[in-house]
């Protein structure tokens, strides 16, 4: 039992035959992934990275089965990409594209909610199950097997947790990028939800930033659970002047709980260990596994 992705994984890739889509999809089928065919329209009846190419997503699951997507499309195309997804049966859409237009994402996000299917994403770094799916565009040898999750906003914060959990002796469980986009699929308390109710994971990583309540949300959902399994907390953007977007489209501050500050302080009093340096988080799980 492996959270959102695992070996039995059946993966498509929307936007195939792109350029993004043709790198990531080679080094996900190198890892070990199970990708079945991808969907570029048009295209639909060729080969490409030995594998189908199908003109739509409904094509793909017919004819391979799928159940898991990935989607390398364009901004303009990427919320329309979504809906094809979610209306053929796909039960898991992991976006990496990155700037689609806000307005595409709230009828995106609102189209799907009657349908089956979670969201992870968009302008996020995908999931991986170590040694069993990698859907994504992590570098997967960072990523050791073990019994820790990870959830972050964060893709590089992403790898630079699971190095940490690696170098302290332990190993990952399943890490879920979420995304840093004002409207995303999957928020910090729902990933946070899965890996608990996740009987291989035995503690996780929660990696957040400025802008949004996402951390204080679950961090309230962990306390309100009874801290069931020990939770290491970093946010990103500790210095960020308030008003100024920093890198990601919802990194901003917005109000007073935006601030790093103040949600660490939140963090800290539901219960989650926190870490001021992303340098800590291996100790600290070590620490807070002893506890």
């Amino acid at each position: 039992m492996s959270v959102l992705v695992n070996k039995d994984s059946k993966i498509i890739v929307q936007g195939f035959t792109g350029s993004e889509g043709t790198f990531h999809a080679q080094q996900m089928i190198e890892y070990g992934s199970n990708v079945v065919g991808g969907v570029t329209p048009g295209k639909g009846g060729q080969s490409h990275l030995d594998k189908p190419v199908f003109n739509t997503v409904r094509d793909a699951v017919e004819q391979t089965g799928a159940n898991v997507s990935i989607i390398f499309v364009p901004p303009a195309f990427a919320a329309d990409a979504i809906m094809e997804a979610a209306d053929a049966g796909i039960e898991v859409v992991i976006t990496i594209t990155e700037g689609i237009p806000v307005k595409d994402m709230m009828h995106a996000k609102e189209y799907i909610k009657s349908r089956n299917v979670t969201l992870v994403g968009p302008n996020c770094p995908g999931v991986i199950t170590p040694g069993e799916a990698k859907v994504g565009i992590m570098p997967g040898f960072v990523f050791k097997s073990g019994r820790i999750g990870i959830v972050s906003k964060s893709g590089t914060l992403t790898y630079e947790a699971a190095d940490q959990i690696v170098k302290a002796g332990l190993g990952i469980s399943t890490a879920i990028g979420i995304g840093g986009d004002p409207i995303i699929g999957t928020s910090t308390k729902q990933a946070v939800e899965l890996l608990m109710n996740d009987p291989e994971t035995d503690a996780i990583v929660m990696i957040g930033e400025i802008g949004g309540n996402y951390e204080a949300e679950a961090a309230r959902w962990i306390k309100a659970q009874g801290n069931p399994k020990p939770v290491v907390g970093f946010i990103a953007g500790q210095t960020a002047p308030p008003g100024r977007r920093m890198g990601h489209a919802g990194a901003i501050i917005g109000g007073k709980d935006d601030t790093a500050e103040a949600k660490m302080k939140i963090m800290n009093a539901c219960g989650v260990h926190v870490v001021e340096s992303p340098a800590d988080i291996g100790e600290k799980m070590v620490a807070a596994l002893k506890a």
